[in-house]
């Protein structure tokens, strides 16, 4: 560069070079928790901090600026608000399931409120970060040296709590995410037992132990166990979580919806706006008030419109148009211990947690045992001198060089003879020996049952299940913190139907349904019994209209022998002449309307062509929720559809155009989705003109035009009981000449 020459360097070349090392960066020393210890860098180096400033549970709450400023100042070169931030979260309960930091002062609130500055906090850790930094001191984990080299930071906690799992992790880095939800210590540590017993117990098993997670903020977990299985499978799902609610009864019929748990990580104040907007907007006409009643504990107080509003349907409604429903995905992306990133299953991440716990338990113990060696050799020493303490003080008064004399006349190390020298002359009382003696042989003892740990793992393991039952005695279901809460719904694989929700939201209120011959529809209120003084365009006239309620679902066949689906509510007032249907659904031109009757869930019916084909069909399989409608019965032209009856009852009766009847059982009618169906009648000439289902105990029923009813038995009906797809015979006498079983 002094001489003038310039480098060229490849533009793409530098950008990747430059661009991959800041994305490493980003997911080894930022975003992603290790699956070790479940701490990300900066959570790490704050515990440890705390741990350097004695900041311990029984210790005096220290301000957290000074967390802070000797975290940013000997581990981690970044803004000092980002690690208060950090600090922060670790002490709050209802964002941490278990907090690493008992904080003193305003740590914020659930309803998102930020804390106070770190000059007026105060902090100190918790029992859960104690177990977290346990053993690290006596080179249990590696270390490395920090930023500017003048410090040691360690790469991972020993970490004697599982506390990836039991307090989860978010994060997003370049190209990469993680999102792991917390769980229930107590069923992580039956989890982990069960894999120290059987390492292949199967997935199955595992998720029995550890059924879900388990929230700060309680809430009640709605997804099947199949998806849940899937999920801990594979490291990667979700999991719907709902609030947690109850009906608290009033004076007179009345009640309100009192909410006492909502779902983790939703701020309670943008919860309670969003309701109230949703009330504003009369996009949730059945409430009318919401109001937070809320001291330490949750109560959030919904007001329904009357007390006929079903409490069911109306949170129904709530969980799908707010926050009180929401989904926490799962994403088990961590670095290993190789520092690779990886997704895990929830077992690989317990045996990797149990092997880091091995490893520590190794390391510690050979720790251990060095001291220990340590110390019996300098114990030795001890009682050398005092088998022959009159000698070893005349070489310390008189010699010039008393260590190298010791060392020499006694044959000692020289640990012993510097521990000898360093004795306090107090020390040489008779006492002294016999109290070295047994310290001695306790350390004998330890030493021998270390050597033989190191060189057993089933040792190894039956001392790591020993702490974890501990851990399980410390965080177990009877205790306030370990206790499970979040519950799991009955029947938490079915969702809520959006149209049921949809009818949650309307007044019952009884209309009248009239579609015209040339498709236009209404709804008037109230039920209508004379039809004639319905008014209609010119050249239109009446051509089906129904007695229904605004919360009734309305079916249409069309003559093409699809279905449509119309909600009563929807369609237009009886001010004027309504609209066309046409607007409402997409029916192709030169099709036209068939039937129109109101949807009763669960009912049979059974579908015919003017050609006399036709089947059984279930109508909660006609239900359409889109324009297009549902294709139920193909026809091919000149052919169309015609009849749509209940078929309630053990026989049909057909009748043609040619005024034949034929009468056969109904099991002969096949049940089908879709499709042409088999024949009912056959014609010569003509088609079918009507078709009833009825019963073969109560007999055959048909009214004629004077309004009379007419009743044949089977007996009766002899003479036209035949088999499926026969010509059948001229009806009984009475029978209407116009070829239909009812006259309306």
């Amino acid at each position: 560069m002094n001489s003038g020459e310039v480098e060229s360097i490849d533009l793409r070349s530098a950008l990747e070079e430059r661009y991959l090392a800041y994305a490493l960066s980003t997911i080894t020393q930022r975003a992603l928790p290790d699956v070790r210890d479940g701490l990300k860098p900066v959570h790490r180096r704050i515990l440890f901090a705390m741990r350097q400033l004695k900041m311990d549970p029984n210790a005096s709450f220290k301000k957290c600026a000074r967390v802070v400023g000797d975290v940013i100042g000997k581990f981690h070169p970044h803004g000092d608000q980002a690690v208060y931030d950090a600090l922060v979260r670790l002490a709050q309960d209802f964002a941490v399931r278990y907090p690493l930091v008992d904080g003193q002062g305003n740590f914020g609130n659930i309803d998102g409120d930020n804390a106070a500055a770190m000059r007026y906090t105060e902090a100190r850790m918790t029992e859960v970060a104690q177990r977290l930094l346990e053993g690290i001191d006596e080179d249990a984990v590696d270390f490395r040296e920090t930023y500017d080299g003048e410090d040691k930071e360690p790469i991972v906690l020993p970490a004697n709590f599982p506390n990836l799992l039991a307090n989860g992790s978010n994060g997003i880095a370049v190209g990469m995410a993680t999102s792991i939800p917390p769980h229930n210590v107590a069923e992580l540590c039956e989890a982990a037992l069960q894999l120290i017993k059987d390492p292949e117990t199967p997935d199955e098993k595992l998720v029995e132990l550890v059924p879900g997670p388990d929230f700060p903020t309680g809430g009640t977990l709605v997804e099947s166990k199949e998806q849940i299985l899937e999920a801990y499978r594979t490291g990667r799902g979700g999991f719907r979580v709902r609030a947690k609610w109850h009906k608290e009864n009033l004076n007179r019929g009345a009640y309100n919806i009192v909410i006492t748990e909502i779902p983790y990580q939703v701020q309670k104040s943008r919860l309670i706006e969003r309701i109230a907007d949703l009330i504003q907007t009369r996009k949730l006409p059945l409430l009318i008030d919401v109001r937070d009643e809320s001291a330490e504990d949750i109560r959030v107080v919904l007001e329904p419109k009357n007390r006929s509003v079903d409490p069911d349907l109306l949170m129904g409604a709530l969980f799908k148009l707010t926050d009180l429903e929401t989904r926490v995905s799962l994403n088990m992306n961590v670095l290993n211990a190789q520092n690779v990133p990886k997704v895990l299953s929830l077992r690989e991440v317990l045996k990797q947690w149990l092997d880091h716990r091995r490893d520590v338990l190794v390391r510690r113990s050979r720790y251990r045992l060095a001291k220990i060696e340590h110390r019996l050799e300098v114990l030795d020493g001890y009682l050398i001198a005092y088998l022959n303490l009159d000698e070893v003080i005349r070489i310390i008064r008189f010699e010039d060089e008393p260590k190298k004399e010791l060392m020499k006349v006694f044959n000692l190390t020289e640990v012993q003879a510097d521990a000898i020298l360093n004795m306090r002359l107090r020390s040489l009382r008779k006492l002294e020996e016999m109290e070295i003696k047994t310290e001695h042989e306790e350390l004998t003892k330890e030493r021998d049952a270390l050597i033989e740990m190191l060189g057993s793992t089933a040792l190894q393991w039956k001392r790591i299940s020993g702490q974890i039952r501990e851990m399980y005695k410390s965080f177990g279901p009877d205790t306030e913190l370990g206790r499970r809460r979040t519950d799991f719904a009955q029947g938490a694989d079915t969702e809520i139907d959006i149209e049921d929700i949809n009818l949650a939201m309307v007044e019952r209120e009884p209309v009248t349904l009239v579609l015209s011959e040339k498709g236009w529809i209404r709804a008037m209120r109230g039920h209508i019994a004379d039809f004639g003084s319905l008014n209609f365009k010119d050249g239109d006239k009446l051509k089906f209209a129904i007695h229904a309620e605004t919360t009734d679902k309305l079916l249409i066949m069309s003559t093409s022998g699809r279905f449509y689906t119309l909600m009563a509510d929807k369609l237009p007032g009886g001010r004027g002449h309504g609209e066309p249907i046409r607007v409402m659904v997409d029916m192709e031109p030169g099709i036209d309307i068939a039937h129109v009757f109101v949807h009763k869930p669960g009912r049979t019916l059974l579908v015919a062509s003017t050609d006399g084909r036709g089947f059984v069909t279930s109508e909660d399989g006609m239900i359409s929720t889109t324009r297009k409608g549902k294709q139920v019965l193909n026809v091919t032209a000149p052919n169309e559809a015609k009849l749509c009856v209940e078929a309630s009852g053990d026989q049909v009766a057909v009748i043609g155009e040619n005024r034949k009847l034929l009468v056969f059982a109904l099991e002969a009618m096949p049940e089908m989705g879709r499709g042409r169906g088999v024949m009912l009648q056959r014609y010569k000439d003509g088609g079918i003109s009507d078709a009833k289902v009825f019963s073969g105990e109560q007999g055959l029923s048909w009214n004629d035009s004077s309004g009379r009813t007419f009743t044949r038995s089977m007996d009766d009906l002899r003479e036209w009981v035949g088999d499926r797809a026969q010509a059948g015979r001229m009806p009984p006498n009475g029978f209407p000449r116009s070829n239909k079983f009812e006259n309306s």
